[in-house]
């Protein structure tokens, strides 16, 4: 067992003693021994319940044999901190989470291991370390939050968010916005919409790293915690078997995950994510696979922000296995390949029955015959932008308009609640991205007001930093090269004609390409924003977001 290292032999002695100061016995050394990575922490709504979650982990880790063994990494809530200078750490604190995760599975070097996760960047972070470390490994997340009411219309965060746009321009009261804020988010669990955390988690089931329903099975929900035993249980057996994440997470699980992505019309953070995680796995995925995939993916669901139905809808109605039933009526995914179940995508998804085709529409009958997501190619992101196509507007696929240009996210938020940004428009919102953030916020604050102010179908915005999951809107991100790196976006002037055409797959500045070569040319790279502690040390570090934002390997 890898776990001998640290337990086994006379020279281990002090080593169990240590362990028997905790109260392990003999018996419990002896056994494989599981780490379980839990993000459990009192300031995330999707992290708050993870001891419970943790508490059914062991529980099924201890029936099948084994002794758990419980340590804790950091979480970000993007929401908490979403517009004001703790956003900058989000993405960030991904390479934290995985440097954690390692570090604890090497210092102490488990038989397996059990990640517990449940928001944008925490999970992603888990993955990348699952595979990185390439032990049996299997992950758990939280599941999703319900939905809140308001009379019987169903809201969640996104509706808070909105909120204070149509405040702002006083289309709402200041007691309609309170009664938002209260009713939006009823308990705990990841945001309740198709927004990064429960885009994640989904990919991570079409990826074969977590058990069927993990993405989906609502957090308050009593099968959420059998499918955390059920998950305890499964380590063990990857123990066994010796069947590691690379041997599952291999170039075709990730057509696989890319494949679900677009017919869930995921997070464009899974654009950013998926390449880091398969990074690890030695993995590289080109920005135009993805279009390559969408091309032929039908779009099946419309889950808020892109339409009315939430998380729980779409676990009622079959879920990820439901999904990838139907694409594989159409012969999209790769069956034959081996998932942490022990058993083939093709026996996992043997039975299930999509339970209501207004939430996921028949492959024979899409909202639209390509995926949900778009990356975009031209002068403006030679290596590429994204956007989620199934939250725009259709009179907003094709837009061309005057560039009005900030500088930081904080900036383009003012002309947006003082009434300066006017119906065509295309907002630019640069040096916001991995290294110019640095850390690559997201912008829901800007697009949400945006939405709330009824303009969602007449402007559109790009930047070199990224969108929650939960924007809405022709909201491009992910822009590169990034301005901080000399992207053209970075010698955008005011009143430059931008054409966006997301069904050509393009995003182009309106300027003879004379005038692009002598802006750049006077063109000089500013100072980072940030000179001190970690941000400074990742602004130096990070590579482009078509890479996935990771680090650099020198």
């Amino acid at each position: 067992m890898r776990s001998d290292q640290m337990k086994k032999g006379l020279e281990r002695a002090p080593h169990r003693s240590l362990f028997k100061a905790m109260a392990y016995t003999d018996e419990d050394i002896k056994k494989p021994i599981i780490g379980i990575a839990n993000s459990f922490n009192e300031v995330i709504p999707g992290h708050i319940h993870l001891r419970e979650i943790a508490d059914k982990v062991k529980a099924g880790v201890r029936i099948a044999g084994g002794t758990p063994m419980e340590f804790n990494t950091i979480g970000v809530c993007d929401g908490i901190a979403m517009g004001h200078k703790g956003m900058k750490y989000s993405l960030p604190s991904r390479e934290l989470i995985a440097d954690s995760v390692e570090i604890m599975a090497t210092a102490y070097p488990f038989d397996g291991l059990v990640c517990i996760c449940d928001c944008d960047k925490i999970v992603p972070g888990m993955m990348m370390a699952m595979l990185r470390l390439n032990i049996p490994s299997i992950i758990v997340s939280g599941g999703p939050m319900m939905a809140g009411k308001l009379g019987d219309k169903a809201i969640d965060l996104i509706a808070v968010f909105e909120g204070v746009g149509a405040r702002s321009s006083g289309k709402i009261t200041d007691a309609q916005l309170k009664e938002i804020e209260d009713k939006a988010c009823p308990g705990c669990g990841s945001c309740a919409g198709m927004f990064t955390a429960n885009s994640m988690n989904c990919l991570s089931e079409a990826l074969g790293l977590s058990l069927p329903g993990n993405g989906t099975i609502p957090a308050i929900a009593d099968e959420r915690k059998k499918l955390a035993e059920e998950a305890g249980i499964k380590v063990m057996n990857l123990v066994k078997k010796d069947i590691k994440p690379k041997d599952i997470a291999t170039q075709k699980a990730f057509e696989n995950a890319i494949t679900v992505e677009m017919a869930l019309g995921s997070s464009t953070n899974t654009v950013l994510h998926l390449p880091a995680i398969a990074d690890e796995a030695g993995i590289k995925l080109e920005m135009g696979l993805f279009n390559e995939i969408s091309g032929r993916t039908p779009n099946l669901c419309r889950i808020s922000p892109a339409g009315k139905d939430h998380m729980e809808d779409l676990n009622a109605a079959g879920g990820v296995p439901a999904v990838m039933a139907e694409l594989n009526k159409k012969k999209l995914l790769h069956t034959g390949i081996i998932t942490v179940t022990g058993s083939a995508v093709k026996e996992n998804i043997k039975g299930a029955e999509n339970l209501n085709t207004e939430v996921i529409r028949p492959a024979d009958d899409p909202y639209s015959q390509d995926g949900g997501l778009s990356i975009l190619f031209g002068n403006l992101a030679r290596d590429g932008s994204v956007v989620k196509k199934s939250a725009v507007d259709e009179s907003m696929l094709v837009h061309e308009g005057p560039a009005r240009v900030f500088d930081s996210e904080e900036d383009a938020m003012k002309a947006i609640m003082k009434g300066r940004i006017k119906k065509g428009d295309v907002i630019v919102v640069r040096y916001e991205g991995p290294k110019g953030g640095p850390g690559m916020r997201e912008m829901l604050g800007p697009t949400a007001a945006i939405a709330g102010e009824e303009l969602d179908k007449d402007v559109a915005l790009i930047t070199d930093g990224r969108f929650s999951g939960g924007t809405r809107g022709a909201a491009v991100g992910h822009v590169s090269p990034e301005a901080q790196e000399g992207g053209i976006i970075a010698i955008v002037n005011e009143g430059d004609k931008i054409r966006i055409d997301i069904p050509a797959k393009s995003l182009e500045l309106m300027v003879p390409e004379e005038e692009i070569k002598k802006r750049m040319d006077k063109w000089q790279q500013p100072d980072y924003k940030i000179k001190e502690g970690y941000l400074y040390r990742y602004a130096k570090q990070v590579t482009s977001a078509s890479t996935g934002a990771i680090f650099k390997k020198d």
